[in-house]
C-alpha cells in the first residue's frame, strides 16, 4: 500500500515503507547504553548515572553546570513536584537544620510514600485518559460513577503498581482479572470518550466511540498519531490505514457497562442476603406499583425507541440467541439508556408517576409511602463502577473505511499490530493464545473472559520488546519534572515530532524502568536524586547560548497547574482538607454559572476546601480557575498542556472572591501565631516562609513594612470619611482592623506573584 511521498523522497520498499520509515528512531530496539564516561569536575558533580548523560552533552555543547538550589527552593520544588503541596515551615527549617548528606533521599523517600503522591500524579495521567464525569455533547449528562477510576489511579500511583499491569488492567481488566474490582473499574479508561448519548444513527455513533479508543490508545501508549491515518495511509509515519483499522479491530466487541458491580465474596452475600429480606418485604408493594408504572414506561421507551432505524428496532425485539455480533453491539448501544433492570436513566418509577391522574395517582402515592417506610431494610445499591465490557462471544468484522465514512466499508481486516512492526513482515490472522501468560507475569495467569482481542493488544503492548512504551512513559515523566521531555512532542513519536536531545539516556531509562519492575516511583527517584534536578533555576553563565535550556545546565522554571494553585493556596491558607478518595465535591463557582452548566455547590466548606483533584469534572464546564490556567480539554487526550500567560489569569486571582478568601485565612494564620509584643518584622517572615518557604530578602522585608503602614493609613482614613470599608477582625489584640486588612492585602499580593505559581 503506497504512502504518500514528496518528491524527493528515497523510493518505496515492497511493503510500501520508505527507508526513512522504516528507520524511524521510535520504531527501533531499544539501544544497550551505558553511562558516559566524564573527567574531572563533572565526575564529582555527577551524582547518579542520569548526570553522567547530561553532562556528556555539555561536553559537547560547552555548557556547564549552574550551582545546587539553595536548600529552600529544593525543598519546595520537590515536594511540589512529587505531592502538590507545599513544605511546611517547620519541615523547611528541620532540612536548612540537618547537615546529613542523606537528608534530601529521606525527604524524597517520605514524599514518595506519602498518599499525596498519588493524587499528584494522577492528574497527569488523567489528562492522558480523557478523564470526565460527564457525557459531553448538548446534553453533557452525569456519569454518577466515573470518580471511581479516579480513584483507582491514585491507588494505583501509591502503590507503585508495575506500570505493564497498570497498562493491562485499563486496556483488558474485565477479561484478565474480571474477579478483581480494581480490574473492572480500570476498564474506565477506554469508557472516558465523549457520548452524545441521544444519537440515533447507533452505527455512526459507535463508530465515532471506535475512533475514539483507537486513537487514544494509540497516542496515549504508542505516542503515534495513529488518528493520521484513519482516512488514508499516514502522510509521514509508517502507519496505513489498514493498520489503523486493525488497531481499531481489538475494540470491536467492546461496549459500555455503567453498572459493573464491585462487591465479592462475603459481602455480595450479605447484601444479597440483606436484599432478598427487603424484597419479601416489600415485593407485593412493588408489583402492584410496577402493574400502575407498565403502560407509562412502555410508553416511554416506545417513544425513545419509534426513533431509532428500522433495523435497530428489529433487533431490539430479536431474542438475544438470535442477534448477529454486530446487532449485538447495536443493541448495547441502545440499551446503555434503557436499563431493563432499573430504567435509572429514561423511565424511572418517578417518570412513570408524572404521567398517573385520579386515582391511579393517588394509589401510587400511597403504595409508594408504604415502600418508604420500608426503606431501613433496603441495603441500597451494590457499588458500581462504570467501564466496558465484551458484548458477544464473537466479534463484528472490522473494515476499512474509505476516506473514514462509517457507511463505506472496504476490505475486512483481523486485529494486529501496526505492520512496521511486525518481525514476520505479515500481520497474521487473529489467534488468541488461552495459555498463554499474562504481561506481566502470573504465577497463576487467569483465563480470558470474552475473544481475548484486547488481551492481546494489552500484551503487546506491555512486552518489553516493545520498542514504543517503555520509552514514551519515561519520556512523559520527565516532561513532568522539568516542563520538557527528553523528546519535546511527547504525544508524537513519528517523523514530524521533535527528536531526542539526549537517546541514550531516553533508552537507559527506558531499560532501567523495566528492569525495576516497572516501577514509578524507582523512575522518579533516579531523576529527582540527579544533581540535574536539584541545580538552581537562576539564570546562569551560559543562559544566552541555552535559552531554551534544552541541555538543562540550570532546573528549567515550570509554572504549576491550576489544580496545583489552587492545592497550594488552600495549604498555605491552612484550610486545605487532606481526606482522600470518594465522590467528587463541588466548590463555589462565580455568580450564575450555578444554574449556566455549572453544579450545586457543596454545603459544608471543608467538602469544598478538598485537593483539586477531587473536582467534579463536567465536559462542558471546566471549573474557571482551571480553565484561566489551561486545563485541557476533555473531549480528547492531553499529552502537554499549554502554558499561556493571559490577563485573564492575574484577574482570576486577583478578584475572584475564592482567592480573596484565601487571602483573609492566610493573614489570619499568621497573624494568629503572633505573640504580644511582636514586631511585624517577625510576621513578616512568617508569611515569607508560608508562602514562598523562605525568608524574605531585606528589601522585601522593608517594602512590606512600607506597605503595611501605608495601606493601614489609607483605610482609616477612607473610614475616617464615612466610607464603609469591609475589614476582617483583628486576630491578635495589638492589631487594629485596618491593619488587619492591609495584612490581607498583603497575603493577597503573594499569592498572586510569579513565586507562588511557579516551580523554581
Amino acid at each position: 500500500m503506497a504512502c504518500h511521498l514528496g518528491a524527493g523522497d528515497l523510493g518505496v520498499a515492497r511493503d510500501g515503507f520508505t527507508p526513512e520509515q522504516r528507520a524511524l528512531w521510535s520504531l527501533q530496539p531499544l539501544a544497550r547504553v551505558a553511562p558516559p564516561a566524564l573527567e574531572g569536575g563533572l565526575d564529582r558533580w555527577a551524582r547518579t548515572p542520569v548526570d553522567r548523560f547530561i553532562a556528556a552533552r555539555w561536553a559537547e555543547h560547552g555548557r556547564s553546570p549552574s550551582p545546587s538550589a539553595p536548600p529552600a527552593m529544593l525543598l519546595r520544588r520537590v515536594c511540589l513536584d512529587l505531592t502538590g503541596i507545599p513544605p511546611t515551615p517547620a519541615e523547611v527549617e528541620a532540612f536548612e537544620a540537618d547537615p546529613s548528606p542523606a537528608a534530601y533521599a529521606r525527604v524524597v523517600d517520605r514524599l514518595l510514600a506519602s498518599p499525596h503522591y498519588g493524587e499528584r500524579w494522577a492528574r497527569h495521567w488523567l489528562d492522558l485518559a480523557r478523564y470526565a464525569e460527564s457525557e459531553g455533547f448538548k446534553a453533557d449528562e452525569t456519569r454518577p460513577n466515573a470518580w471511581r477510576y479516579r480513584d483507582f489511579v491514585i491507588r494505583a500511583f501509591n502503590a507503585d503498581k508495575s506500570f505493564d499491569r497498570f497498562v493491562c488492567e485499563q486496556l483488558a481488566g474485565d477479561e484478565l482479572w474480571p474477579e478483581d474490582p480494581d480490574a473492572l473499574i480500570a476498564t474506565g479508561f477506554n469508557r472516558h470518550y465523549p457520548d452524545e448519548s441521544n444519537a440515533r444513527n447507533l452505527m455512526q455513533r459507535r463508530q465515532e466511540i471506535l475512533n475514539d479508543m483507537t486513537d487514544t490508545t494509540g497516542a496515549v501508549f504508542c505516542g503515534l498519531t495513529f488518528a493520521c491515518a484513519r482516512c488514508h495511509d499516514h502522510k509521514w509515519d509508517p502507519i496505513t490505514q489498514a493498520d489503523y483499522f486493525r488497531l481499531q479491530a481489538h475494540f470491536a466487541n467492546t461496549a459500555a457497562d455503567d453498572r459493573l458491580v464491585l462487591l465479592r465474596g462475603p459481602e455480595r452475600e450479605r447484601h444479597a442476603a440483606a436484599l432478598r429480606r427487603w424484597d419479601e418485604a416489600t415485593g407485593a408493594l412493588r408489583e402492584e406499583m410496577a402493574r400502575l408504572e407498565a403502560p407509562h414506561r412502555e410508553a416511554i421507551l416506545r417513544d425513545y425507541t419509534d426513533k431509532y432505524p428500522d433495523n435497530i428496532q428489529v433487533a431490539l425485539r430479536k431474542p438475544a440467541s438470535e442477534r448477529t455480533a454486530f446487532e449485538h453491539q447495536m443493541v448495547a448501544k441502545a440499551r446503555l439508556y434503557l436499563d431493563p433492570e432499573s430504567h435509572q436513566y429514561l423511565a424511572p418509577s418517578s417518570a412513570c408517576a408524572g404521567r398517573m391522574k385520579g386515582p391511579e395517582k393517588a394509589r401510587w402515592t400511597e403504595l409508594k409511602r408504604k415502600l418508604d417506610a420500608l426503606a431501613s431494610l433496603n441495603p441500597g445499591p451494590m457499588p458500581l463502577a462504570t467501564g466496558v465490557a465484551e458484548v458477544a462471544d464473537v466479534a463484528p468484522a472490522t473494515h476499512v473505511l474509505k476516506r473514514g465514512m462509517w457507511e463505506a466499508p472496504l476490505q475486512e481486516v483481523e486485529p494486529g499490530i501496526p505492520s512496521v512492526l511486525d518481525r514476520s513482515g505479515t500481520t497474521p490472522p487473529w489467534r488468541v493464545d488461552r495459555n498463554a501468560t499474562a504481561s506481566p507475569p502470573e504465577r497463576n495467569p487467569p483465563a480470558i473472559r470474552g475473544t481475548g482481542r484486547r488481551t492481546q493488544l494489552a500484551r503487546w503492548i506491555a512486552d518489553p520488546a516493545n520498542p514504543l512504551t517503555a520509552r514514551v512513559l519515561v519520556n512523559r515523566v520527565w516532561q513532568q519534572h522539568f516542563g520538557r521531555g527528553l523528546v519535546g512532542t511527547s504525544g508524537d513519536f513519528g517523523l514530524k515530532g521533535d527528536r531526542p536531545t539526549h537517546p541514550e539516556l531516553l533508552d537507559w531509562l527506558a531499560r532501567e524502568f523495566m528492569q525495576q519492575r516497572w516501577s514509578l516511583k524507582a523512575l522518579h527517584r533516579m531523576i529527582v536524586l540527579s544533581a540535574t534536578y536539584q541545580t538552581d533555576s537562576r539564570t546562569g553563565p551560559d543562559a544566552n547560548r541555552d535559552s531554551s535550556d534544552l541541555w538543562l545546565s540550570r532546573f528549567p522554571r515550570t509554572r504549576l497547574e491550576g489544580e496545583f494553585i489552587r492545592d497550594e493556596a488552600l495549604a498555605v491558607s491552612g484550610r486545605l482538607n487532606l481526606q482522600t478518595g470518594g465522590p467528587s465535591v463541588f466548590p463555589a463557582l462565580p455568580p450564575g454559572m450555578e444554574t449556566r452548566g455549572g453544579w450545586p455547590v457543596n454545603a459544608q466548606s471543608e467538602a469544598r476546601d478538598r485537593r483539586s483533584v477531587y473536582v467534579f469534572v463536567r465536559r462542558n464546564t471546566r471549573y474557571p480557575l482551571f480553565e484561566s490556567f489551561d486545563m485541557p480539554d476533555t473531549h480528547e487526550t492531553c499529552p502537554r498542556r499549554g502554558v499561556t500567560t493571559s490577563p485573564v489569569q492575574a484577574l482570576a486571582l486577583l478578584n475572584s472572591s475564592v482567592s480573596q478568601d484565601w487571602a483573609r485565612s492566610l493573614a489570619g494564620r499568621v497573624l494568629a501565631d503572633r505573640h504580644d509584643g511582636e514586631s511585624e518584622r517577625i510576621s513578616v517572615e512568617r508569611l515569607w516562609r508560608l508562602a514562598y518557604a523562605r525568608l524574605p530578602e531585606p528589601g522585601e522585608t522593608d517594602l512590606a513594612m512600607r506597605f503595611l503602614r501605608g495601606q493601614s493609613e489609607r483605610i482609616e482614613g477612607r473610614r475616617a470619611h464615612g466610607e464603609a470599608v469591609a475589614v476582617p477582625e483583628p486576630a491578635s489584640p495589638d492589631v487594629s482592623p485596618a491593619l488587619a486588612s492591609a495584612w490581607v492585602d498583603l497575603c493577597h499580593s503573594l499569592l498572586n506573584s510569579n513565586e507562588f505559581v511557579y516551580r523554581f
